[in-house]
């Protein structure tokens, strides 16, 4: 039974959350009866609310993981996940019912991004195709067909979407017909590759992305027109390493940030860690070789508070998420460690920011609530295959796809608005 494929979990601790109370004793009858050594969980923060087997029995073969990555409608109470079935589905985020499936012809591994103005889903698949549909039942809008995999977030800006696919292709589109308005295509170069590649990001009124040929670049949005001459961060790597890098990659989405020096963009490189520069000119502001096997960046922002009577500043951190190094913080000023997370296997996804806190998962372990004051562990529920795609989650509620093909809904209780463990204390491991 698929179900029983992840159910290894660290059932200790679950029944202490009221959110979920029924799920979990359930999950624990069906759990593996003997504990692992890991099971004083560090916290009762996670509870599981539900769960819902989503990979079709039809799948005869695929890939031993599922990366899936949920998007939500936040007002509409729906959840959008795609498959290596590949299917599309919704399902209503407070029960889990699957609402309606939306077949596409190759594995849907892309996170869906649902547009509430149109009330429809872009996605892609590995299918070649970027697809327009219904929210409210699934119905084809458009499908444009691109041959080559569709893996990264589309992302929808006035009247265009723009989206990227293996092949080192951007491309804007409009969003109402999927008509293409511009298309820029670097070839690759010649030298070993990681697979994957980068999605684009709209800042500062442009569009970034990196490309496999080590380079970064940043794009008139209404025209397709280069803002500024191709970066070579393989370059940049190779003098900050002392050697070619083996890898010169840059397939990781960048973001977008205001600091002291001014609006920049970062970027990462597989093999050369990760690098700013600055948004308008595309000049180096700071670099950090250490970081290796860069897979995903994302910004977190903690506003200026009080607590505990203390007038805590404004934080802000860039999350680097990476299948080689574990889960880095880094300083947005200097790009300086802030704090590193090691992970004892597999590779950890990009973050979903919850109650002040870090969800990420572990491709060959689970899903981990971590602070990121410190990186310490707050709470995690480990399954027997791991997660390899993103979480998504709003409010207290999140939802991540398992590599057995379960959508887990759960429910968080961060212990306190922004969670910290002592600081005499030591962080806890990462479970085994």
């Amino acid at each position: 039974m698929r179900a029983g494929r992840f159910l290894r979990l660290l059932g200790l601790g679950l029944g202490l959350l009221a959110p979920g109370l029924l799920a979990c004793n359930s999950l624990q009858k069906r759990a593996n009866a003997d504990l692992p050594v890991w099971k004083k969980r560090p916290g009762g923060a996670l509870s599981i609310a539900y769960t819902r087997d989503l990979v079709a029995n039809s799948r005869a073969h695929g890939e031993p993981y599922e990366r899936g990555q949920p998007g939500l409608d936040v007002q509409g109470r729906r959840v959008f996940v795609g498959s290596s079935d590949g299917g599309l589905y919704a399902l209503s985020a407070p029960q889990g019912e699957v609402l309606w499936r939306f077949e596409t012809l190759s594995f849907v591994q892309c996170r869906p991004h649902y547009d509430a103005e149109e009330d429809v889903v872009y996605f892609g698949s590995h299918d070649g195709a970027l697809y327009r549909v219904h929210a409210l039942d699934g119905a084809l809008d458009w499908r444009l067909s691109t041959r080559s995999e569709i893996g990264r977030e589309p992302i929808v800006r006035g009247e265009l979407i723009y989206f990227a696919n293996a092949n080192d292709t951007l491309i804007a589109a409009r969003r109402k017909s999927g008509e293409i308005v511009w298309t820029h295509h670097r070839s690759p170069a010649a030298g070993m590759e990681v697979a994957g590649y980068s999605g684009p990001a709209l800042a500062f009124g442009r569009v970034y992305m990196g490309f496999s040929d080590g380079t970064a670049t940043a794009f008139d949005p209404a025209t397709g027109q280069e803002a500024w001459q191709p970066v070579d961060l393989a370059t940049e790597a190779e003098e900050a390493l002392g050697e070619p890098p083996k890898y010169l990659d840059v397939d990781t989405t960048p973001i977008g940030l205001t600091a002291a020096a001014g609006d920049m963009v970062v970027f990462g490189s597989y093999a050369g860690g990760v690098y700013a520069l600055d948004a308008e000119l595309g000049t180096l502001l700071w670099s950090n070789a250490d970081v290796r096997g860069v897979s995903d960046l994302a910004l977190f922002e903690e506003p200026a508070h009080v607590r505990g009577g203390i007038e805590r500043p404004k934080r802000s951190l860039v999350i680097v998420s990476t299948g080689t190094s574990g889960l880095w913080a880094l300083d947005p000023e200097t790009g300086r460690e802030v704090w590193r997370r090691e992970v004892p296997r597999g590779g950890i996804s990009g973050p979903a920011f919850v109650l002040g806190a870090l969800l990420v998962n572990s491709s060959q372990l689970g899903t981990f609530l971590v602070s990121p004051v410190d990186g310490s562990l707050i709470d995690g529920i480990h399954t027997d295959l791991g997660v390899s795609g993103a979480p998504a989650a709003h409010g207290g509620r999140a939802f991540v796809l398992t590599n057995g093909g379960t959508l887990l809904a759960l429910d968080v209780n961060a212990p306190g608005p922004y969670a910290v463990a002592p600081s005499h204390a030591p962080p806890e491991p990462f479970p085994y």
